[in-house]
């Protein structure tokens, strides 16, 4: 594994993660792991943009994975490398313990039978010009080898009914226009499974969908992982919700994993303060993290997830509780219990009641 980095080409302490169990772990094997994954754009002469920086994580069969940040933070960009969408800088994805390697176009159409994405814009992601049938005839017969007329219209029939468009008959001839966003995004899950993958990217997938059908698009999406057992990748900016569906929870800030634990105890116990702020502002019936002390605020300064330092803590320029340290080192991910950790130079302050009687933690002195 590479020598991780950090913001202003500091080394960023490796992560004891032989300490960390991840809580999506207990439902399935292990299917794809993401490590010390980096994406770097340039963006101009000289200047460079790390949209992604040394993240690690590994999805399980059957588990949830929810991905949470403000846009900007790098989640989509983590999907498109995950997809094979977008080259990394650094880092690598294994698949099934071993390498990803994508050098050729029939390993990119073999890694797409296993791995697909789903997009966040149902609107974007149909051709308006092709039906439904159309759109889900081509992965029928690529990926699952299809030949006969008969067997091809069985399987789009059946695709449909798996995402609840039924009767079929009356979806498959219709062009994306003449659906609703929520028929359209169903028919983007349909197009993902036609390829039968057992890992699942699904990048903001109900955050365009009327507020009224975006549970029902969760459950949906639920009731697929349940039925193929797939390791599915939630990305949202909406930790209530991720609260709601996932096992395990990465909160994600300017391209780094600043928090990572079980969704229950992330929602309703966040320890780092970028990840306070967001449970603070997520409008949820259930009261999500009214537990707080005093309600984090963001420093006065605006909420943007491009405030980042050139040194040391990226959220120091917005944290209310960043110290002279904050904006000069890296802080390191430390362990919070069995599994949980978070980067913080001072989760003492931020979290006492999960740091207290913690052993073999980073001194925040």
């Amino acid at each position: 594994m590479s020598e991780p980095r950090a913001t202003g080409g500091e080394a960023r302490p490796e992560v004891p993660t032989s300490e960390i169990t991840s809580a999506a772990a207990v439902r399935g094997a292990l299917m794809m792991e993401a490590i010390s994954v980096s994406k770097d754009f340039r963006i101009g002469r000289g200047h460079v943009l790390h949209a992604v920086r040394d993240v690690s994580f590994s999805l399980y069969r059957g588990a949830v994975v929810a991905l949470v940040g403000e846009s900007g933070s790098g989640k989509s960009t983590t999907a498109m490398l995950l997809a094979g969408q977008e080259r990394l800088t650094s880092g690598s994805i294994r698949l099934d313990e071993k390498p990803v390697e994508l050098a050729t176009r029939a390993a990119f159409r073999r890694y797409k039978s296993d791995v697909q994405l789903v997009f966040q814009d149902p609107f974007a992601s149909l051709n308006p010009v092709h039906t439904v049938r159309y759109h889900l005839e081509r992965p029928v017969r690529l990926h699952q080898h299809q030949r006969a007329t008969g067997d091809v219209r069985a399987e789009i029939d059946a695709l449909l009914e798996q995402v609840r468009l039924t009767p079929a008959a009356q979806y498959v001839d219709k062009y994306p226009h003449e659906l609703s966003g929520g028929q359209r995004q169903r028919v983007s899950f349909a197009r993902a499974l036609a390829a039968r993958p057992r890992v699942l990217l699904a990048d903001e997938p109900v955050s365009m969908l009327d507020v009224s059908i975006r549970l029902e698009m969760l459950n949906l999406l639920d009731d697929l992982r349940q039925r193929f057992q797939l390791a599915l990748l939630y990305i949202t900016h909406d930790i209530a919700s991720a609260r709601y569906f996932a096992d395990e929870v990465l909160v994600m800030y300017a391209g780094q994993i600043v928090e990572r634990g079980p969704a229950e105890g992330v929602t309703q116990q966040p320890a780092h303060p970028y990840t306070q702020l967001l449970v603070a502002s997520a409008p949820d019936p259930d009261n999500l993290g009214g537990a707080l002390r005093g309600g984090i605020s963001a420093n006065g300064r605006k909420a943007s997830a491009t405030s980042v330092a050139a040194t040391g803590c990226p959220f120091s320029p917005r944290c209310p509780l960043a110290v002279d340290r904050c904006r000069v080192d890296v802080p390191p991910m430390q362990p919070i219990g069995a599994s949980r950790s978070a980067a913080c130079w001072r989760l003492d302050v931020a979290a006492p009641e999960l740091t207290a009687g913690a052993q073999g933690g980073v001194d925040m002195d």
